[in-house]
């Protein structure tokens, strides 16, 4: 019965050491991380450009060329006008290498960047990296910097119709035409 005990112990303190700590969940109210992240069109984007500026959508998505992915992408897409009427900067974001996301955003027609997180920093920084992936979740962001809504059951199918409708009832102004 020691050995067990002793075994669990050194169990439970190699699982405090080498586990990273869970951050806490980001809420509505609170500031967005700042990142700074590779896009499918060769440059880089960082949330800090836009503050005081524009409004901001991150829509996290887990891996590239999978089904809902795929369908998410290709709705964002389909939309990009109707989105793009509202003063806003959207994206996609994964825990992908940029190489994978450029061909994804490739094949899906993405007029939109795909932002690259390999290493999962700002992924854990959202709270949305799990297992070497990020889960689907759609962070709106103000022009201040501040979490103004999050989408954490993101329907790949209509996310541009539910990201315009968040837009919408957010208030995000409309681009002058």
């Amino acid at each position: 019965m020691g050995h067990f005990r002793r075994s669990g112990f050194l169990w439970l303190l190699l699982m405090l050491l080498f586990v990273p700590s869970v951050k806490a969940e980001l809420n509505v109210g609170d500031k967005a991380p700042d990142f700074s992240l590779q896009g499918s069109d060769g440059r880089l984007y960082s949330l800090a450009d836009y503050r005081g500026k524009q409004a901001v959508v991150v829509a996290w998505f887990p891996r590239a060329f999978t089904s809902g992915c795929t369908v998410e992408c290709r709705s964002l897409a389909k939309n990009g006008d109707r989105i793009r009427s509202f003063d806003v900067s959207y994206f996609m974001a994964s825990t992908d290498p940029v190489e994978k996301n450029e061909a994804f955003a490739q094949d899906t027609g993405a007029d939109f960047p795909l932002l690259s997180d390999p290493e999962g920093q700002v992924a854990r920084a959202y709270g949305v990296y799990t297992m070497g992936f990020a889960r689907r979740h759609t962070f709106y962001i103000d022009r201040d910097g501040v979490i103004s809504h999050i989408d954490r059951v993101v329907r790949p199918s209509s996310s541009a119709e539910d990201m315009i409708e968040h837009l919408n009832r957010l208030g995000v102004p409309r681009r002058d035409s």
